[in-house]
């Protein structure tokens, strides 16, 4: 599974982007996507994630009810809406993919992915 994100940038403090993820080769199997993001001097952290089938979806407390994660399995394709962005959201963001058993499965730790992309650097200024 190729991944190939993007959609980052530089806005300001309110702004919002919304970051594709391009997953050709995901519908071959089960693979429950997420979203990472890596601050400057910080580790990896889990942001959202997908289950295969769409129907189950998880956020970070840190980003729940500003980001929405979504996907467009016709496409190959997997988003991640942000909104309300904060200087604190400053980070490479980067898409991964995990094997998982069942089509409403989901995965929280990076540990979990076998699959990951290259970033997409999102800077928010205040």
């Amino acid at each position: 599974v190729q991944l190939q994100a993007s959609g980052g940038g530089l806005v300001q403090t309110g702004d919002s982007l919304r970051l594709s993820c391009s997953t050709p080769g995901r519908a071959a199997g089960n693979y429950a996507m997420g979203w990472f993001r890596q601050a400057p001097g910080k580790e990896r952290e889990f942001v959202a994630t997908i289950s295969w089938r769409g129907d189950r979806k998880y956020y970070a407390d840190s980003v729940k009810g500003r980001f929405t994660i979504s996907q467009e399995m016709s496409n190959n394709m997997v988003y991640l809406r942000m909104n309300n962005l904060k200087p604190e959201d400053t980070a490479h963001y980067y898409c991964a993919a995990a094997r998982v058993f069942g089509v409403h499965d989901t995965a929280r730790l990076a540990t979990e992915y076998n699959y990951w992309g290259q970033g997409t650097l999102v800077t928010v200024s205040s």
